[in-house]
């Protein structure tokens, strides 16, 4: 075994583990990442993506790439659609911001050729990852390297981030676990057509909800909501485009520009908190702490604001010489987790059809959706949650 150390280990080689490696690099901090997927892997996972403007300035002041003002798309609202009727939320002239539509993947690959590109230590394709000692001033990682070589690698502070199945979050053994799992999934495409709508839009019909997004000019990216246990197989395509159509059909005629579908899956979901986010010297960011319905568009933007928060509590705590820093990271990190579950779950109730809802349930939601578009107040509050808090 190869035993070796570092100052900050950090376990999980998606956003939330390479920005922060990143952030970590320019504040002078060495930092080794381990991941067991292979980097070709994740670049090959079609993955959606939208960008609050506070993560965007995050990739482009940080040094990151500038890739996203240039390959991204600027979104400045959304549509609402409901009663066969779109409703826009101009997210510029209500709150002054926009979101920028750019896949995860996109986001991957600028982390991992900037810390390439800067000298960073990150090894994928690792097996048999665990973590020991985590509660001791030496916490370390246990791994085995792409080539069969096991590895000990001993850090001041021990972070995982390796998402929603995490390893590291079984080391914290008196957690509290706070989840919700939703009685529907998505059904997605990917399909070789132009886009439908210049932004994104968020459709309640009475036959379920939909979401038509775009993933470039060319490839498009959509939505509606289905059973859990549906097959994706069940589907053909003539199918999956009269269900679509269905639900977006209205008095303006609105149709969907289709295309061959190329990609078809179906994605349960849940809301799921870990508390705490910190165990002796080991934290957890992203998707390791926290998960959230894709309704709101926020995992990826509440991953990428834990590594934010978490290399200035690291930077305080290790530059400082400050330990009890690491002490504010839960509260901080937390305060912004529940806002944001709360605001996916409101977006998910708000548009899913719940199933065995009476006609109460369903004029209620017509009514509370009337109320978010005709009120400037209601329009404000989405469009200011949609297009991100700022990280404070």
């Amino acid at each position: 075994m190869i035993s070796d150390r570092t100052t900050v280990g950090i376990v999980g080689g998606g956003p939330a583990g390479l920005m922060l490696s990143h952030l970590l690099h320019l504040a002078g901090i060495e930092s080794v990442v381990i991941e067991t997927r292979t980097r070709e892997e994740i670049e090959q996972t079609h993955r959606a993506g939208i960008l609050e403007h506070d993560s965007v300035r995050l990739l482009v002041d940080s040094g990151v790439s500038d890739r996203v003002l240039t390959a991204g798309h600027e979104h400045q609202g959304i549509e609402l659609r409901f009663g066969g009727v779109s409703h826009r939320i101009d997210f510029r002239g209500l709150v002054g911001s926009s979101t920028w539509l750019y896949p995860q993947t996109d986001v991957f690959t600028d982390l991992a050729t900037a810390r390439e590109r800067d000298g960073g230590d990150a090894r994928y394709g690792v097996t048999g990852t665990a973590v020991v000692d985590v509660t001791s001033e030496q916490p370390g990682m246990l791994f085995t390297d792409a080539g069969g070589t096991p590895h000990e690698i001993r850090c001041d502070v021990l972070v995982g981030a390796d998402g929603s199945r995490s390893m590291t979050r079984s080391a914290i053994a008196d957690r509290n676990e706070f989840f919700r799992q939703y009685p529907y999934a998505w059904f997605g495409i990917l399909c070789e057509a132009p886009p439908s709508a210049p932004e994104l839009i968020y459709t309640r019909s009475d036959r379920g909800f939909a979401l038509i997004s775009q993933r470039t000019d060319a490839v498009q990216r959509m939505y509606f909501q289905c059973s859990p246990d549906e097959s994706a197989d069940d589907w053909p395509e003539d199918r999956i485009w009269s269900e679509l159509q269905s639900r977006l059909a209205g008095e303006d005629g609105f149709s969907l520009k289709e295309g061959r579908i190329f990609s078809r899956t179906v994605l349960p979901f849940r809301s799921y908190v870990c508390e705490p986010m910190r165990h002796g010297n080991l934290l957890l960011a992203g998707d390791a702490a926290h998960t959230v319905p894709p309704t709101g568009a926020k995992g990826l933007n509440l991953a990428l604001a834990d590594a934010r928060v978490l290399a200035e509590v690291i930077e305080r705590a290790i530059v400082g010489r400050d330990r009890s820093t690491l002490d504010t990271y839960p509260t901080r990190a937390l305060s912004r987790v529940w806002r944001v579950q709360y605001f996916s779950h409101w977006m998910t109730t708000l548009l899913h059809a719940v199933p065995d809802a009476s006609d109460f349930d369903k004029q209620r939601q017509l009514a509370e959706l009337t109320a978010v578009v005709e009120s400037e107040h209601g329009s404000r509050f989405l469009a200011e949650a949609y297009t991100g808090w700022p990280t404070t």
